[in-house]
């Protein structure tokens, strides 16, 4: 893992919130990692498409995602269950990203599938330092 200053990251896509999260339901987590390409054209345009397209699928939850100026990024997806994750996963535009992705985007990446059970949040109450 590389150490990045957070003065360094840019938040691409954030929800603050999906529908595993409150009223705690297991659900399951697709860790994305990644480094760019010394020539990403095109790369934010297909992945601001993939999200929408994801969006649409069956079980699809939640994203969220943070790149640094270095190009190492992560994006964590949400789904109801491994069938969803699946179903996503063989989706035919998706395919044609992901083969765009390994010839032209990334230099790597690493994905992780997760069983999320259980999870805690915080948030500082506005005027409160």
């Amino acid at each position: 893992m590389k150490d990045v200053p957070l003065s360094d990251w840019t938040v691409v896509g954030r929800k603050s919130s999906h529908e595993c999260s409150g009223n705690m339901k297991e659900c399951y987590a697709v860790i994305f990692s990644s480094n760019l390409s010394k020539d990403p054209d095109g790369y934010f345009a297909a992945a601001s498409r993939m999200e929408e397209l994801a969006k649409q699928q069956k079980g699809f939850l939640g994203i969220e995602s943070a790149r640094g100026e270095d190009g190492f990024g992560i994006s964590v997806s949400y789904w109801e269950d491994e069938e969803a994750i699946l179903a996503w996963k063989e989706n035919a535009v998706h395919r044609e990203i992901q083969k765009l992705g390994k010839e032209k985007w990334y230099s790597s990446y690493s994905l992780r599938v997760c069983r999320v059970f259980r999870e805690y949040e915080f948030t500082k109450e506005p005027g409160v330092s």
